[in-house]
């Protein structure tokens, strides 16, 4: 489908591709990964032919049509299934060919080419593809132009989808989707026919939805098989060998080197040494295994305060008396909660997030701060807020002169800055020269400003790279405050929230269940709405109906493993510091009783402990009969 020879680009003196190589065959799917700024965006430029390489060929199968998504977002009155249904631009130029008179062998190759590409299920496959991007039946008959822009991305995605490439470019797709709609897509791609490359940094859809992983790293193109993770870990012991080899050279050509000073004096030994000159000579060197520069996150820890932080009693949240957006809210939040919210777009989790903050007054009910909290709020859009002209230092001091009152010293400004990535160098560039991930950085450090007890995250991983998403997970982690988190990233979820909120239906719940779980409930809802008519009202409500059932029957058992996890994780505390003391020799030479004493306890904890592992195998055991009963 796709070959890739020895290509070569360069761009304002910097080169992005140097001898790159790869082969795509077709019906197979591809994530392209790298850092940001690699050039992996540029290479579907080359692709598509939209730019020409400096060296070398970029050959596509004969006669095979690119699709990608469009950099415009579609408008005007057109209603969205009609906008999608476009798309195939051969079906609508049959259908209106079919439409005028024709001499009957012609309309009769009309009406059998329309046949071919079943033109005839077009209409029910594009809504399909419109309802598992967020769109209802009742959406999809509205005008594109009454769309916001997000949305009507999320339009030109389903074009993309829906036209009938051989291969389909897609560059970082889930921008702009809920994790409702990211999980439809990892499905959608993995089981879609035709040759796909995807750019994205979601891990989960580099395991879920592709075969092999190309990696663009200085200017050259590696294959790897597999998903994301397996990738990782090939990469990794390939960076090892490489870096061991490399030692074993520096080690070998010291030691010739070595009988070369020697020697070389001598005249017995200087044929011998002149031959270990031309043997270092000769000596291929090995590249050095340098560790890519990685971006750090560091959140600074706020001062403790009791629980809650924030309370919510009978809260009802919207924009104007009358129109709520969300009602009857009873929440709670505590310093150490890790709470995702879940829901599709649309259904109030910005607005639950802004009460939360503060920055939004309900419309009734009570909430309750306490006295000293600060929170800190993250949401993509703020990066167009950012002054272009400024740079993160003068972006930040503002905030910390906002804060304080006097401001800091301008030393402890650019520690703070350190925290989050920006050395001297690039904490002096103007915004409009940073990258969209220097930027998100930038919205991370304005966040902290005050050591917020309490951080709200919306979408924060957008324009981060595979590398600063896990660096942002190990700073949330690392965090004693509280965190809410919005995000279509399953694995950042995943890893570091503990608690799920369900905003639904005009109000928010604790979801009871996982995020594999919340996965499932999503799966059993589009099987119902398929065997009840497309979607319709009654077949949500039954699809909902039939959620709240399945998870009431398997509550106790999650509660039951939950109990056991949490059991583990304490007892193994508990026998990690008993063993801990036991191997202090120190212990033994105190007092008998105390050291039988911590014998006995470490006896009893280990017990508890297999226990405790026996009741969390059971309950799983239960929750997979469950789910293969129901």
């Amino acid at each position: 489908m796709l070959r890739i020879d020895g290509l070569a680009y360069r761009i304002g003196g910097r080169t992005l591709f140097d001898g790159a190589t790869m082969t795509v065959p077709s019906g197979h799917k591809v994530g392209l990964v790298g850092r940001n700024g690699a050039g992996k965006s540029t290479l579907f430029r080359l692709i598509t032919g939209e730019v020409e390489p400096d060296a070398g060929t970029v050959g596509l199968t004969r006669g095979a049509r690119i699709g990608c998504v469009a950099q415009e977002a579609p408008g005007g009155a057109q209603s969205l299934l009609d906008t999608v249904l476009a798309a195939d631009g051969e079906r609508a130029a049959l259908l209106a060919e079919a439409d005028t008179p024709k001499d009957t062998t012609r309309l009769a190759e009309v009406h059998e080419r329309l046949a071919g590409i079943e033109a005839h299920s077009a209409p029910a496959r594009a809504a399909a593809i419109l309802a598992g991007l967020g769109f209802d039946e009742a959406a999809q008959g509205r005008p594109c132009g009454e769309l916001s822009g997000g949305w009507r991305m999320r339009v030109a995605l389903a074009r993309a989808l829906f036209g009938r490439a051989d291969l389909l470019l897609l560059d970082e797709p889930t921008n702009h989707l809920d994790l409702e709609a990211t999980l439809w897509l990892e499905a959608h791609l993995a089981r879609r026919p035709g040759t796909v490359i995807v750019i994205s940094h979601e891990r989960t859809l580099l395991n879920q939805a592709v075969g092999s992983i190309v990696h663009l790293d200085d200017g050259r193109l590696t294959l790897y098989s597999g998903g994301y993770d397996r990738f990782e870990r090939t990469r990794i012991e390939a960076l090892r060998h490489q870096s061991a080899m490399k030692a074993r050279q520096l080690a070998e050509r010291k030691r010739i080197q070595a009988f070369v000073d020697r020697f070389r004096a001598k005249a017995t030994k200087a044929r011998q040494a002149q031959s270990r000159l031309k043997m270092l000579a000769r000596m291929e060197p090995i590249a050095s295994v340098v560790e890519e520069k990685t971006v750090t996150f560091d959140f600074p820890e706020p001062e403790y305060l009791a629980p809650p932080l924030v309370a919510l009693d009978g809260v009802a949240a919207g924009y104007s008396p009358g129109k709520e957006v969300l009602a009857d809210l009873n929440l709670r939040i505590d310093m150490d909660d890790r709470i995702a919210l879940l829901g599709a777009n649309g259904n109030g989790k910005s607005t639950l997030v802004k009460i939360i903050a503060g920055r939004l007054q309900p419309l009734g009910g009570k909430v309750v701060r306490s006295r000293k909290l600060s929170c800190g709020y993250f949401a993509q859009h703020q990066a167009e807020e950012l002054e272009p002209l400024g740079t993160p230092f003068t972006h930040v001091n503002k905030r910390f002169a906002e804060a304080t009152r006097e401001g800091l010293p301008e030393a402890r400004v650019r520690a703070h800055l350190g925290r989050f990535g920006f050395a001297q160098d690039r904490a002096n560039v103007r915004v409009s020269g940073l990258s969209g991930g220097e930027k998100a950085r930038l919205l991370f450090a304005m966040m902290c400003v005050g050591a917020p007890h309490l951080i709200l995250l919306d979408e924060p991983t957008n324009h981060l790279d595979v590398d600063a998403r896990e660096a942002l997970v190990q700073a949330i982690n690392a965090y004693p405050g509280a965190v809410i988190l919005v995000s279509h990233d399953a694995h950042l979820i995943d890893l570091v929230c503990d608690r799920l909120w369900l905003v639904a239906e005009g109000t928010c719940q604790p979801f009871d269940g996982s995020l594999d779980d919340y996965r499932q409930s999503l799966l059993d809802q589009r099987r119902v709405e398929r065997r009840s008519g497309a979607g319709n009202g009654d077949g949500r409500r039954r699809a909902r109906q039939a959620r709240a059932a399945a998870r009431a029957e398997t509550a106790q058992l999650r509660r039951a493993a939950h109990d056991a996890e949490a059991r583990m994780a304490d007892l193994q505390k508990q026998k990690e510091s008993i063993e801990s003391e036991l191997a202090d020799p120190k212990v033994y030479a105190g007092l008998a009783d105390e050291l039988t004493e911590r014998h006995v306890r470490l006896a009893e904890v280990t017990a508890g402990l297999a226990a405790a592992e026996t009741a969390w195998i059971e309950a799983h055991e239960a929750l997979e009969d469950a789910k293969l009963s129901g």
